[in-house]
């Protein structure tokens, strides 16, 4: 199931959808039980530190990663991001290169890891920090991937929307959870909870009853001073559309209009024509995610237009105790260092 069809059901509380659908949903979150559980297929040698997140959609992986990322720098380290390519059409390892690739390529997320740090795409996670680990990284930072058993994984960070939770429950197709969540919290070596909400509760309290580590963090919009108090269109294609406009509305954008798509949203000319009018009418701002700009980017003439137009929104991910990224990043260095003492 596409992720952009996810259906609203998912996300509520558990209905006749959900009750129909569970036979197939406990014959699914079997099999993708014992496929997590399988041992994996290698190992690089150095640190890997993979982002997941248990539900399909949006959690706010990507800030997560790229938070990663900034600390590790600051540590001296080489990090390098490896990504599966969702949406994109090539099916190889491959190098990301943004001023050679657009989103039908290499996909949206790619795209946006590429400018900010060596990026591989590839289906097959091994064969991806191999490549990585050719390159030069000393730190390998997964997004998603979570599930796939192929590649060792030194630390799995699991990230969850304090608004949305575990939505419904239920694994797909009655619910959002890619496997029953007592099948995936065994794999967990920590929970980061972004952003306000009580959706997260129930997840918490497993984890804490696991005896996970639970971290927090919240979204910080880069520059805001510069869109507050204006009047905007907003559009985005993301797993939850209506989180970004909240916080546009939060940080103080006067919304004219907000305008959600499906996840990974491929956008049409007469979309961005029509978006273009739109703000063309009553000359207000045109704001978007740093997704859907990568995604526009390259892709046709009024793709191009509309993404020299609008105003792309920065997000980044502050840890509300930044010793959480040492704690992470030690923890991966050290598990690397006995595996690899272990050969």
């Amino acid at each position: 199931m596409a992720l952009d069809e996810a259906p609203p059901f998912w996300w509520k509380k558990p209905g006749w959808q959900a009750v129909l659908l569970s036979p197939l949903a406990f014959f699914y979150g079997r099999v993708s039980a014992r496929r997590m559980a399988a041992a994996p297929s290698g190992s690089v040698p150095v640190p890997v530190i993979c982002v997941g997140n248990f539900v399909t959609g949006g959690a706010g992986k990507t800030p997560t990663v790229q938070m990663l990322v900034r600390y590790a720098r600051k540590r001296g380290l080489q990090p390098g991001i490896l990504s599966r390519g969702h949406g994109g059409a090539i099916t190889s390892a491959t190098i990301v290169k943004p001023d050679r690739h657009n989103a039908h390529d290499v996909g949206d997320e790619a795209l946006l890891h590429a400018a900010f740090a060596k990026t591989v795409i590839s289906p097959d996670r091994l064969v991806g920090a191999e490549l990585l680990a050719e390159e030069g990284c000393d730190l390998i930072i997964m997004d998603d991937g979570f599930q796939n058993p192929h590649l060792h994984k030194d630390y799995c960070l699991v990230v969850v929307d304090a608004r949305r939770g575990l939505g419904n429950g239920f694994t797909m197709p009655a619910g959002p959870m890619r496997v029953p969540v007592s099948a995936q919290m065994h794999h967990v070596d920590g929970l980061i909870v972004i952003g306000d909400g009580d959706g997260a509760a129930l997840v918490i309290r497993k984890a804490a009853r696991a005896a996970k580590p639970i971290f927090r963090a919240s979204v910080s919009v880069v520059g805001k001073t510069r869109i507050a108090g204006k009047r905007a269109i907003a559009f985005a294609g993301i797993g939850d559309p209506d989180k970004f406009f909240d916080m546009l509305r939060k940080i103080g954008v006067d919304l004219v209009a907000a305008l959600p798509f499906g996840d990974h949203h491929v956008y049409l000319e007469e979309e961005c024509e029509d978006l273009l009018q739109r703000a063309g009418k009553g000359g207000e701002l045109l704001l978007t995610t740093t997704k859907d700009h990568a995604r526009l980017k390259g892709m046709g003439t009024l793709q191009n237009k509309l993404a020299e137009t609008c105003e792309t929104v920065k997000i980044e991910l502050v840890p509300n105790d930044p010793a959480i990224l040492s704690r992470i990043v030690d923890t991966a260095v050290e598990r690397a260092r006995k595996r690899k003492l272990a050969h």
